[in-house]
């Protein structure tokens, strides 16, 4: 694949956003992210929202340097919307955003600061932020008795069908109203211990997740424990699904993604069948009993990756697309020992496809795509994939893009929330909405108020069943990318 692009002045720290590195000969478009705007997004994966832009946290920059809050058009505008530590050194609003931000129904958006707060200098926070960038910090960690809420949250947030928020910390799962009225629910012990990514919610309303450690196995030269899937009900009963030996994997980072025949899928950062420090990572499956499959094992001397820090995204194409931290075509990189990390589509049947190979600066090549994806891709309602690499880009500075890949897609229509009971409304985000003349659900026609060309505001019809939402508007019908819960 080749791409072609146009060189921005870029410093050391400072996070270059590409707005369109595409497969097939598609167009590079640089725009520098400026020390105000933020750097170092290494969890980082953007979110769209109500206005159809996109939104993401970095962990360096801002006014007092320790993280902001950025807004990125979909033409490539970048703005500041919050930065994080107003007053140091006391972060009493956080500082240090390690996850990405979550949409709520009520359109503001929701996160989680690894460090800062009331608790303690190192601890975290829970806040909201509205689109014109007004923080309310909802909770700081570690300010019950012995730090029974835990503390240094490295994950985000997800929404779950009640309206509360539910979220993890190195030690414990909790849940938050938006108001911040916050609960404990599980304290996590040696069998299970530092999730890294975000709760999913099935369809059957219960959370599934995983942690890094956790287990009786051996994984690399510390003797580290190898990590675990665990499902936990909404009342915070707590039930490990599979354990990790190495073999089947190590060092799940990621969250998990739920297919619509109930199936979830998703990444080891380690282990493979040949253990090796921490060993090249693989794809996995499992049922919401536990049925556990592995998938796919990467290879630590192969182009196709290694390493998956990041989880997978269901495209609306039914194909799965992911991203490796590392290997890929060393030939290509700078980086000749580890590489520079991979995309790739991953089939339903177990075929996985290298869309793209990153090359972080080339001495002597036009070539500065970035180089170690963590963060996780997101399909915007245009169809596309969007994602972050840590380093790489322009050559001056090798510090990181936001990259576009186009698949050919089409646009679809997606929600704020995926589930709801009848009479109750729901946000459809999409693009073109304006002139929508019907909205179904399922078969069913629901009534809908349009709020402006990227959000519609619709009620679940009395009859409805779970099915896909269809839009209707004057340039062609937009379905959902995913199944629409009726809860009855």
């Amino acid at each position: 694949m080749k791409t072609s692009g146009w060189k921005t002045g870029c410093t050391p720290f400072l996070l270059c956003v590409v707005i369109g590195i595409v497969a097939h000969a598609q167009t590079v478009r640089w725009v520098p992210l400026t020390p105000p705007i933020g750097s170092w997004p290494t969890l980082m994966s953007l979110i769209q929202s109500r206005d159809g832009n996109f939104y993401g946290t970095a962990r360096v920059g801002g006014a007092s340097d320790s993280g902001t809050i950025f807004r990125i058009t979909p033409t490539g505008q970048l703005s500041l919307m919050y930065s994080f530590c107003a007053a140091p050194p006391n972060c009493l609003n956080g500082s240090i955003p390690e996850a990405p931000l979550v949409l709520g129904t009520d359109g503001d958006l929701y996160g989680t600061t690894w460090w800062g707060g009331a608790g303690c200098e190192f601890c975290g926070t829970v806040f909201k932020i509205t689109q014109q960038g007004e923080l309310t910090t909802l909770h700081s960690f570690c300010t019950l008795p012995n730090c029974a809420d835990g503390d240094t949250p490295q994950a985000g947030l997800v929404q779950g069908t009640d309206g509360n928020f539910y979220g993890t910390t190195g030690s414990t799962i909790f849940r938050i109203t938006s108001s911040g009225v916050f609960t404990t629910l599980v304290t996590l012990g040696a069998d299970a211990i530092f999730p890294e990514a975000a709760l999913v919610q099935g369809i059957d309303g219960n959370f599934y997740g995983t942690t890094y450690y956790g287990g009786s196995g051996n994984c690399d030269y510390n003797g580290d424990s190898c990590g675990t899937v665990f499902k936990m009900t909404p009342d915070g009963t707590f039930t490990i699904l599979h354990t990790f030996s190495g073999s089947d994997g190590a060092f799940p980072a990621a969250s998990l993604v739920q297919a619509s025949d109930g199936t979830f899928y998703g990444t080891t950062s380690g282990g493979s069948y040949t253990v090796y420090y921490q060993g090249p990572g693989t794809i996995f499956s499992i049922t919401p009993s536990g049925d556990f499959k592995t998938l796919y094992h990467f290879c630590a001397d192969c182009p196709d990756g290694k390493n998956p820090e990041a989880g997978l995204v269901l495209a609306t194409d039914g194909n799965f697309y992911g991203t490796t931290r590392a290997g890929g075509d060393r030939a290509a990189c700078y980086d000749e020992y580890d590489g520079c990390g991979t995309i790739f589509q991953f089939t339903s049947a177990g075929v996985l496809t290298t869309l793209h190979s990153f090359t972080s600066p080339v001495p002597d090549s036009a070539r500065f795509d970035g180089q170690n994806p963590w963060g996780g891709l997101l399909q915007a309602t245009n169809g596309r994939l969007y994602g972050t690499t840590l380093t790489g880009g322009d050559p001056s500075c090798g510090c990181g893009i936001v990259f576009n890949l186009d698949m050919g897609l089409v646009p679809f229509v997606t929600f704020v929330r995926s589930a709801a009971k009848p009479s109750q409304q729901f946000g459809i985000l999409g693009q073109g909405l304006t002139d929508t003349s019907s909205v179904s659900l399922n078969g069913t026609p629901a009534s809908f108020t349009v709020k402006s060309d990227t959000l519609i505001l619709a009620t679940v019809p009395a009859g409805a069943t779970t099915g896909y939402v269809t839009v209707t508007t004057p340039s062609g019908t937009l379905t959902s990318n995913k199944p629409f819960v009726v809860i009855p």
